[in-house]
């Protein structure tokens, strides 16, 4: 039995967890900065980063509470090196180290993107996903398209170009008036909607793995602009005020309408991908997968098996770091004592 403490402070989300044998959640702990950021509409790094400092201590301690463990019980401690925000890694990192230093146990950096798939491993009412599988990691900063063959083994085959899916949600749902964070705004909003709804245009970049979202994100601009009183038309740039032309149903029916471009994307390109690639599985991860929409999208288009983690393991936990630092430890990959934060570390 090996038994890991994970550590992620990433972006705005702290949280520790013990994970047994990279499968079992012993503890996890999630400390949101969601009500503090929706003021500023995103997260603003300093405030994130002081807010690690405040709450990480004291979760590392409860994690290990519920646990029921020490910390000469731990045989490792796994933690976030990024991608990320550079302050609010740096608060994870150190305080790892630290730790494993006081508690002589090896320490496993992890790759924040790897950990997301990663989340699949901890649904323990299913089979762990075969390889090789083709992974969809949907988030606020990144929309890949990931081949796995195994454990530690990956190959990006597609990225954004530009912004990635759930930062696209954000931008339209200030746009729209709706709210902060956009991905569960617009899917709230998107299920009140009433059609017909505007048929906005499908960035397909035919030909290429890659996705890309800022067009389909300028397309609902345009429509919002267009009904945008003229006294306002004349504000630069898109702010919550660029919602005053339109009417509630018009919102509702554009967020429905944008969610069913982002959706159809995402996953006929997944399974296209995962067809040409002769892989065994599809996984879904990050933020994104936590969307009703896409996750059925995928479910009704996929004729290979789908692996979804639970809502509470899309958003950032680090039950899904302490999981990738346990395949990482048995790999041998613990980290030297000069290890520091990555901001903009890739997978594959």
């Amino acid at each position: 039995m090996t038994t890991i403490l994970g550590i992620e402070t990433s972006c705005d989300d702290t949280a520790a967890a013990v994970v047994v044998d990279g499968r079992h959640i012993v503890s996890s702990l999630v400390a949101s900065q969601e009500a503090i950021h929706a003021r500023f509409g995103g997260v603003v790094p300093e405030v994130a980063s002081r807010q690690h400092l405040l709450q990480i201590v004291p979760l590392v301690e409860e994690a290990l509470r519920r646990a029921s463990l020490a910390p000469q019980d731990l045989d490792g401690i796994a933690v976030t090196v990024g991608p990320g925000l550079a302050g609010s890694l740096l608060v994870g990192v150190n305080l790892a180290k630290g730790l494993a230093l006081a508690w002589k146990c090896p320490v496993v950096g992890v790759n924040h993107l790897e950990s997301h798939i990663y989340a699949n491993w901890l649904v323990e009412s299913a089979e762990p996903p075969p390889f090789p599988l083709l992974a969809l990691i949907a988030s606020g900063g990144h929309t890949d398209l990931i081949l796995m063959r195994d454990h530690g083994s990956y190959r990006r085959l597609g990225a954004t170009r530009d912004d990635a899916a759930g930062e696209a949600f954000d931008k339209v749902s200030r746009l729209l008036g709706l709210g902060y964070p956009g991905g569960p705004a617009i899917e709230q909003a998107a299920a009140q909607a009433e059609g017909p709804w505007p048929k906005l245009p499908r960035p397909w970049l035919r030909g290429s793995d890659d996705f890309s979202f800022s067009g389909l994100k300028t397309a609902v601009l345009r429509l919002v602009e267009a009904r945008r009183p003229l006294s306002a038309s004349s504000r630069s740039g898109p702010s919550p005020s660029a919602v005053s032309g339109l009417g509630r149903p018009e919102a509702l029916g554009l967020a429905a309408a944008f969610q069913e471009a982002v959706v159809e994307v995402l996953a006929q390109k997944t399974v296209a991908a995962a067809q040409r690639r002769r892989v065994r599985a599809i996984v879904l991860a990050g933020g994104v997968s936590a969307n009703k929409a896409l996750r059925q999208a995928l479910a009704e288009l996929s004729p290979l098996p789908l692996f979804i983690p639970p809502p509470s393991l899309c958003t950032d936990n680090a039950a899904m770091v302490a999981a990738t630092g346990y395949y990482g430890l048995l790999r041998g990959a613990t980290a030297p004592w000069e290890l520091d934060i990555r901001p903009n570390l890739r997978l594959g």
